[in-house]
């Protein structure tokens, strides 16, 4: 069956209550086992575009990036290359048996390291001289042909006529949080800065649009690293699980702490999946013991 035909939309929406509040949850997370959340909005243009206009599909960032393992499976049910540059990696990282990049490699994944040094004007090479069978997807999905995907759970958010006017979707980029307060402007759309702080995320999406009103960025009480275990997050994480609903340990923490102490009202929670990067980073709270200590 092809992956198109397979995908699971609408994607539904759950109720869950947490802290005496009630919330709704958009559930991305159950469109495909790899493609699912914002990274399938992201890639919903490149996955309507057929398999012989492309060849092959570039990115490049971190390996706990859903974004890499949302590309490997689109290029896997493509027949498409699919080339991901990083920095140079651990050797415990590069022979983990479990976790995104894991994955990502199972589904085919070429995976080639630059040097610290040279990274960021390789990348910014990237684009000369491209071949017009080539695709670069950059960091996070950050790419205009997004639009497209968000606009269809836009209109899914509409249709389903909640009564709710707040939404909260976590962010890398931000560019589903843009697009989404673009296209739902009598919505208020919640967001707090997963990689980097406010200032970094908002240049992140002022490069891409100007920031509209409705788009408002919940600054966390504390400056958090990203993908580092922190015990807050993995508190927050089981309270989740125990709602009925498993979020991933990277994103989804940080928002939801910011959102119980920052707001107050009904709100739909937009799932941006990433729970296939769980495995490898419950390894990493059980090795500093926070498993047995929260």
């Amino acid at each position: 069956m092809h992956l198109q035909n397979s995908l699971k939309l609408p994607s539904k929406i759950s109720k869950i209550v947490l802290d005496a509040r009630v919330f709704y949850v958009k559930r991305d997370d159950l469109v495909d086992p790899f493609l699912a959340g914002n990274k399938f909005r992201k890639l919903y243009a490149l996955l309507q575009t057929p398999s012989n206009k492309l060849d092959k599909i570039i990115s490049y960032g971190g390996t706990q990036s859903n974004a890499m393992l949302a590309i490997a499976a689109m290029c896997k049910e493509k027949n498409w290359e699919f080339i991901y540059y990083t920095k140079p990696l651990s050797d415990t990282l590069k022979n983990e048996n479990c976790g995104n990049f894991y994955h990502a490699k199972k589904l085919g994944m070429r995976h080639i390291e630059i040097e610290h040094q040279y990274y960021k004007d390789f990348i910014s090479s990237l684009r000369f001289n491209l071949d017009e069978k080539i695709f670069i997807v950059d960091q996070g999905g950050a790419v205009i042909e997004a639009m497209k995907g968000i606009k269809v759970l836009a209109d899914e958010i509409r249709e389903a006529d909640l009564n709710v006017k707040s939404l909260a979707t976590p962010s890398g980029t931000g560019t589903t949080a843009l697009f989404l307060a673009l296209m739902l402007p009598e919505y208020k759309i919640y967001t707090t800065p997963c990689v980097g702080d406010e200032a970094y995320l908002r240049e992140q999406i002022s490069s891409l649009h100007a920031i509209p009103n409705n788009l408002i960025i919940l600054k966390p009480q504390k400056k958090y690293h990203f993908a580092k275990p922190y015990k807050e997050f993995l508190k927050i994480w089981q309270k989740l699980l125990e709602s009925g609903i498993e979020f991933d340990l990277i994103y989804a923490p940080s928002l939801w702490i910011s959102l119980l102490e920052q707001t107050d009202e009904e709100i739909i929670y937009i799932h941006s999946g990433g729970v296939s990067g769980n495995e490898s980073m419950l390894k990493r709270y059980e090795k500093k013991s926070f498993l047995f200590n929260v």
